[in-house]
């Protein structure tokens, strides 16, 4: 392991919740909890005043619900975060080659591997300066950990949380894991904390003087032996460079069992569309079709075709989809279906465009035994989903509060303005349309101009400015590190 903490953890607060925060003005300092909305909902992200009631990620929405009734409820909208992501993203390429995303909100960075860091007091210095340029950038507020290893990076990310910094200088790793519980070890969730604790070990101190042979016997080689290690503060893992996807998939979650097969078919139809339009997104094209259909009663049948070469025409995903439904019971009703494309490749072959046309007649399809239901609906079924966004004709850009018995409720606001005025439409109103999300207008780094406008700081936030041990100090060695910059794409 190192002599000096230049692994760095990055966590983003309560990401989606807070750039909700940051795009409502109404919103700011609210609660406001993210995630399905529909009976089998749950929480994606709840923002820090939402968590005072005790909502939390992975819980029921229903459940959520009753905590905070007076919460904001909203559907998420992943292009937007991910539009976050990717300017936060690039701030940390700037400072290594070595930067390993966990999620869009969360990432490792070897500060050794591009030179911005090498001791404490030059780390502790980057990771300000992080910060800083990330609520610059975005508007938003980014906890960082700093230390010898990943693990303890992220342990210590976690106790900076919210908005802080936290590093933890060499030598005293043992000390400070000591008296902590078991399950502050990556990888000891529940049940391996519950079988630990009818053993007699809580604390990660207990779990070192219990000693590699007790670990193994009760918990198995492998996990005995990670166990151990960890225990010890003992962690080598190396900051892998951002790895390339190896698939490319959407699914969806239903509220209600779909029972009608067709209906099934055009889901499947829609879901094979919108993989597609991620593939193309991310440059890439691909040769194996995978299909997830989850039934009624919970289980989960997977079915795949890999084709003579890598495409990303839609209309070769969505039949080669389409076969793969025919060979897949759906009696009973489908809880959640998924279109997926592996076997990636940066490239389509020229002569594929005839796929859709060889597959076809391969397998002919068989004539619907009715009419199929339009692909469009009608306009009295347009469907506005909480949070998203819209524009009015005469009223411009704003978002929705919520919809039902042929209504739609719309704050019009932008991130740049003050909280907006509410009004309510039927859903049908022509003058209503779907809108893209607005950018989070920010400077860059080293621009000069006016502070950014508060995005969703939490009000139970700590200072941003690290007190005691985490306090910047000025960096040791022969030049100063190098701050993080945007890089041009």
């Amino acid at each position: 392991m190192r002599t000096a903490p230049t692994i760095l953890h990055l966590d983003m607060d309560a990401f989606f919740a807070q750039a909700e925060q940051a795009s409502k003005p109404s919103l700011r300092g609210k609660a406001v909890v993210v995630g399905g909305l529909g009976p089998r909902g749950v929480v994606a992200t709840a923002s820090y005043e939402a968590r005072v009631f005790g909502v939390h990620s992975a819980m029921p929405m229903a459940q959520a619900r009753r905590l905070a009734p007076n919460a904001a409820y909203l559907v998420p909208r992943f292009g937007f975060y991910r539009s976050i992501s990717e300017q936060v993203m690039e701030l940390l390429r700037a400072l290594s080659p070595l930067v390993e995303p966990l999620s869009l909100d969360e990432a490792f960075v070897d500060l050794e591997a591009g030179g911005a860091a090498w001791d404490a007091d030059s780390a502790r210095l980057v990771g300000t300066t992080l910060r800083a340029d990330i609520r610059a950038v975005t508007g938003l507020t980014g906890s960082v950990g700093l230390a010898a290893s990943k693990m303890l990076a992220k342990i210590a990310s976690e106790q900076a949380k919210p908005d802080g910094l936290v590093l933890i200088e060499p030598g005293t790793e043992r000390a400070l894991l000591g008296p902590m519980s078991v399950r502050t070890l990556p990888g000891v969730g529940p049940a391996t904390g519950d079988h630990l604790r009818r053993a007699g070990i809580h604390t990660v101190d207990e779990l070192a003087e219990a000693g590699e042979d007790e670990l193994v016997r009760l918990m198995g080689k492998a996990h005995g032996h990670a166990l151990y290690a960890m225990a010890l503060a003992h962690d080598e893992r190396p900051v892998v460079a951002e790895r390339e996807a190896k698939s490319v998939s959407v699914e969806d979650t239903y509220d209600v069992d779909i029972h009608d097969r067709l209906r099934v078919g055009l889901e499947v139809q829609r879901l094979a569309d919108r993989c597609v339009q991620r593939l193309r997104g991310a440059g890439l094209s691909g040769r194996t079709i995978v299909l997830k259909v989850r039934r009624y009663d919970f289980s989960t049948l997977t079915r795949s075709e890999t084709l003579r070469g890598p495409t990303d025409d839609p209309a070769v995903v969505r039949e080669a989809a389409a076969r793969l439904l025919d060979s897949v019971d759906t009696t009973g009703g489908v809880r959640l279906l998924g279109v997926g494309v592996s076997g990636l490749a940066d490239y389509t072959q020229e002569d594929l465009f005839a796929q859709a046309a060889g597959a076809q007649a391969e397998h002919p399809a068989e004539e619907p035994a009715h009419e199929p239901a339009p692909q469009q609906p009608a306009p009295a079924e347009r469907h506005w989903p909480a949070g998203h966004d819209i524009r009015h004709a005469e009223h411009g850009h704003g978002w929705v509060q919520g919809s039902g018995l042929g209504r739609v409720t719309v704050r019009f606001e932008t991130p740049d303005s003050a909280p907006g005025r509410v009004r309510t439409f039927r859903v049908d109103d022509p003058d209503l349309e779907p809108a893209d999300p607005l950018p989070l207008v920010r400077r860059r780094p080293g621009e000069s101009g006016s502070t950014p406008s508060p995005a969703a700081a939490p009000a139970s936030a700590a200072p941003s400015v690290p007190s005691g041990p985490t306090a910047p100090r000025a960096p040791k060695g022969p030049e100063s590190p190098k701050a993080p910059t945007a890089r041009a794409r």
